[in-house]
């Protein structure tokens, strides 16, 4: 098992100006990481990167875009000139765009944009490196819907599945040459996208929605080992199991929740 000790190592993360994100950003801080608060939402950031300043930890604020060719290429060049180099990269940036059929290309693209593509270019410009030296570690928030499906969100859940795809393929392809790789898959977790789910909020909180920091701590706990799953929700194993075993009887099950779902809209 490969440790990673995040203590003085230099160390990004993305989507860090709320939620899961500040919450990781803060733990690593806590544990005395260097750490780039990478956001859209600049005052998030800045507001992240003070509380772990001020709670005598190091931490470095930079808003931008973190999904695009040229926002990504950015970053890492900001984090490299705060932190001389990148130890580990926390993927963790993400959107929930569109329900059912319906939703527009703008939404598609945009999921795959952020919760695929960023990491793609991410990894591009990190990975030979660490492969060169024999060390580094990148972390994808894919969420449960990753793994399984989330009800109603097809751009969310196609991109999710993704995103654990090309972890899978990143760490097949570079373990032996010393980089570690890791997807954190939650279920419900009390950030401003549970709340913003409607009729899903009650079926995503089924096994207790955790908060940010259960999350956060898991994940850098995680870092102790090199396991590829982070599971807040240990249930998900088990589902993952059924659905890969039982792969009928899964999908059966999930569409009479889809019908308990159309039930509740019907009603409302």
């Amino acid at each position: 098992m490969a440790a990673f000790d995040p203590k003085d190592k230099g160390i990004v993360v993305t989507g860090a100006g709320n939620g899961i994100g500040a919450a990781l950003a803060r733990e690593l801080g806590a544990r005395g990481a260097r750490v780039v608060v990478a956001d859209l939402d600049a005052e998030g950031a800045s507001r992240v990167a003070d509380e772990i300043t001020a709670a005598g930890g190091t931490a470095y604020a930079a808003p931008g875009d973190a999904a695009s060719e040229e926002g990504v290429a950015a970053l890492v060049a900001t984090a490299r000139g705060r932190l001389g180099a990148i130890d580990a990269w926390y993927a963790n940036a993400g959107v929930d765009r569109g329900r059912g059929l319906e939703a527009p290309e703008s939404d598609w693209d945009l999921s795959l944009q952020v919760n695929v593509m960023a990491h793609v270019r991410a990894a591009r410009l990190l990975v030979p490196e660490w492969a060169e030296r024999g060390a580094g570690r990148f972390v994808v928030t894919a969420s449960a819907a990753g793994l399984l499906t989330m009800l109603g969100a097809p751009a969310y859940s196609a991109t999710k599945h993704a995103a654990v795809a090309f972890a899978e393929w990143l760490s097949v392809t570079y373990r032996h040459r010393g980089v570690v790789v890791q997807a954190i898959c939650p279920q419900g977790v009390r950030t401003r996208m549970l709340e913003q789910s409607g009729e899903l909020e009650e079926l995503l909180s089924h096994d207790t929605a955790l908060t940010p920091e259960q999350v956060a701590t898991q994940a850098v706990d995680a870092l102790a080992g090199d396991e590829f799953l982070i599971l807040p929700h240990p249930e998900v194993a088990g589902y993952y199991a059924t659905r890969a075993g039982a792969t009928d009887k899964w999908l059966h099950g999930m569409n009479k929740l889809q019908q308990r779902l159309e039930e509740k809209e019907s009603t409302r």
